[in-house]
């Protein structure tokens, strides 16, 4: 049985989720970004209960809405693909995602702007913006460096998103310092 969480967004965030179940008794086979897997078909009402409201003390929220199961599923994947994933991505944003999810990509895009008010394709702009603001902030790679992390095809592509994204350049960003949560995006 696979539950969908809303708001796992870290490796710490998967900590707490996994603590969460075991502290239930519920024990998981797998807890990825935004998702976990239990053995058996469904949960006792009050196991369900309990377990929502223990997420829910923590910050997490059970998803139950096939919608935004599936929004969950795609911020996941993108989270994972833009903050956690080393290796470049080979096919485009579309394929990758319809491949993953096993969904057509107008379909996977339809939900997704409806539900979030924003584009799949912004919101990894997003998320890529967020890394790059996180390895700025570390100070150890050149911005060259980040741009080639984050597959840009120039430094000047990052930097033209970089400002529209946050309205300052990246050198500008360094000499401020802000960055946001993961899950507040």
């Amino acid at each position: 049985m696979k539950l969908y969480i809303k708001n796992m967004v870290c490796d710490r965030c998967k900590m707490a989720v996994a603590t969460a179940f075991e502290k239930l008794d519920l024990h998981p086979l797998s807890v990825v970004l935004g998702e976990v897997e239990l053995p058996g078909e469904n949960l006792s009402e009050e196991k369900h209960h309990a377990l929502k409201n223990t997420l829910e003390n923590l910050g997490f929220e059970l998803l139950e809405d096939k919608k935004k199961t599936l929004v969950a599923q795609i911020k996941a994947a993108i989270i994972e693909l833009a903050h956690y994933t080393k290796e470049p991505l080979k096919v485009n944003l579309s394929i990758f995602l319809s491949n993953k999810l096993g969904i057509d990509y107008a379909s996977l895009s339809g939900v997704f702007s409806a539900e979030e008010n924003n584009t799949i394709e912004r919101y990894y702009i997003q998320q890529k913006i967020e890394k790059a603001k996180e390895l700025l902030s570390y100070g150890e790679l050149t911005l060259s460096e980040i741009a080639f992390q984050l597959n840009y095809s120039s430094v000047a592509h990052l930097s033209a998103q970089f400002k529209k994204e946050t309205g300052l350049t990246p050198s500008q960003f360094k000499q401020d310092l802000k960055r946001k949560t993961l899950d507040s995006m």
